[in-house]
């Protein structure tokens, strides 16, 4: 600094100097701090894409899906949300109740209240299963005390079809009927979905077709099935009335009940079926053996006799095609009750069915096995079975003779089964069922093309110990192609009324025949 300088303003001018480089050191470094933070994400964004980060783990839902056999959802999870308290933190229970009654207008206020204001508990739940609204307006009400859990919902897409094999679960997503519960097990272990044997388009045209007729009836209820006769696997399984899975607790209780496979009824004369195979397979009949049809059978105070018969001598194949008592009963003393009750429970008639499904019924299997027995049961009274049994049996009777038993799951694999009649025994009762249709009790499931067999049934019901005419278990088991039998379907009505039409009748040629030709129209294409 220049001597000539007061000494005094040269103290002023080297802290003026001072400052200006510490502003200047402070502004670099502010400068380089800045750089470097925007550099960060530059330098590393590249590397940080590479490295192989944690990642929140995938929702895995609780229960596995179940869908059909060609994938079509049945059952699934929904994520929801569900109300609880603490009420040890809750500051005012009145106004906190009053607060929830605004989003939730049928929680009752004093009832709520009370339970908030019982600190003894430290949990309690208050709504399960909210919708995303009312979650949100909860969690905007900002109350101590009062939280939401995520939880999940099981639900049924499609409604009431196939409720009776789906069942549903409780709260807790614990099955409590059908599948959900009898595969409990399976479906919480399971991460892969389920298919069942069913097939979503024959359920809705079993479900439409049967719907219609107990409608058209004034029927009490209805069940019915499609069945791949080869694989055993259950194509179709509906019972009427049915139910919303979704909400069971809505539900009459007589739609809870499984027509199909826990319902036991005497099925009449689609026994005959099995009858006539046994009387060939035993070679004590063949199809033009000529049974008595003309004279009653009196046995003690009973008295077999005919419907509308036809007075006649019959041969075996008029004797099914006509569906003749007596014709049937004394087929039946040719062979004897013994071998009658061995081939019946080969047949899976005798004995409770296995199925995926808790709820089954146990076939009532007459004890002792009299002579009148074997006679009254080889036209389908005294022995008590189900629908699923029916349909098993009459499919082992047409299939080339081999029983397997019948599946809900869809089969990778078929079993190889237990041969019970021989091939040709087969093949000569699928030749009288054909019979049956184009010339006898079952000509209304005629359809052109698809050569269908069957049989007829019409069982009295068994009320308080007797025989009400007018109440009739009405049924047709039809089967297709007859030249190479592949599909079975079975439609029963549960007390269906004559009608103008079907000229006052209510048998099962006039009102489960037209039923099974109508779906075998449907879905054979």
């Amino acid at each position: 600094m220049p001597a000539h300088i007061p000494a005094p303003e040269r103290l002023v001018h080297r802290a003026r100097l001072r400052l200006k480089v510490v502003v200047g050191c402070a502004l670099c470094a502010f400068v380089l701090a800045v750089g470097q933070m925007w550099s960060i994400p530059l330098r590393y964004s590249g590397r940080l894409a590479q490295q192989n980060l944690p990642e929140a783990p995938a929702y895995q839902p609780s229960r596995a899906n179940i869908t059909d056999r060609h994938g079509a959802l049945l059952a699934t999870n929904l994520v929801t949300y569900s109300l609880h308290a603490d009420p040890t933190e809750v500051l005012d229970p009145a106004e906190a109740a009053e607060k929830l009654h605004s989003v939730l207008p049928d929680l009752a206020v004093a009832a709520t209240a009370e339970k908030l204001a019982d600190t003894s508990k430290r949990f309690l739940w208050l709504r399960r299963n909210l919708t995303p609204q009312q979650f949100d307006a909860i969690n905007r009400l900002g109350l101590p005390g009062i939280d939401c859990q995520r939880e999940e919902r099981r639900v049924y897409p499609l409604g009431r079809v196939a409720a009776h094999v789906l069942g549903y679960t409780d709260t807790d997503a614990n099955g409590v009927a059908g599948v959900e519960k009898k595969l409990d097990d399976v479906l919480k272990k399971g991460r892969e979905p389920l298919a069942l044997s069913l097939d979503l388009r024959l359920q809705h045209i079993m479900a439409e077709e049967l719907r219609q007729r107990v409608e058209m009836f004034r029927a009490l209820g209805a069940a019915g099935m499609v069945l791949d006769i080869h694989t055993g696997e259950i194509l179709a399984f509906v019972s009427l009335p049915d139910f919303d899975p979704n909400r069971p607790e809505h539900a009459d209780p007589n739609a809870m009940f499984n027509r199909v496979a826990l319902g036991i009824y005497e099925m009449g004369s689609t026994l005959k079926v099995m009858n006539t195979a046994i009387a060939l397979d035993t070679g004590s009949a063949k199809p033009t053996t000529l049974f008595d049809a003309i004279n009653p059978i009196k046995v003690g105070r009973f008295t077999i006799e005919d419907y509308k018969g036809k007075n006649k001598m019959l041969s075996m194949t008029e004797v099914l095609q006509y569906s003749s008592n007596l014709g049937s009963a004394r087929m039946a003393m040719g062979f004897g009750g013994a071998v009658q009750q061995r081939y019946l429970k080969a047949f899976g008639l005798l004995s409770r069915p296995m199925l995926e499904i808790p709820e089954i019924g146990d076939p009532l299997v007459p004890n002792p096995w009299r002579d009148v027995t074997t006679m009254t049961v080889s036209f389908g009274h005294g022995l008590s079975v189900s629908a699923v049994q029916l349909a098993g049996a009459v499919a082992t009777s047409v299939n080339g003779g081999v029983y397997r038993p019948l599946t809900l799951l869809r089969r990778e694999q078929v079993p190889e089964g237990i041969a019970v009649i021989h091939p040709k025994t087969s093949t000569d009762v699928a030749k009288m069922l054909y019979d049956v249709v184009e010339g006898g009790t079952g000509n209304h499931a005629i359809v052109p093309g698809y050569f269908v067999g069957g049989k007829t049934g019409s069982a009295e019901k068994l009320t308080n110990g007797r025989y009400k005419e007018r109440k009739l278990l009405s049924s047709f088991v039809g089967v297709f192609p007859m030249y190479a039998p592949r599909y079975l379907v079975l439609a029963v009505l549960d007390e269906p009324k004559g009608i103008a039409a079907t000229h006052g009748y209510a048998t099962g040629g006039w009102v489960a025949a037209p039923a099974v030709a109508a779906v075998v129209q449907r879905m054979a294409p």
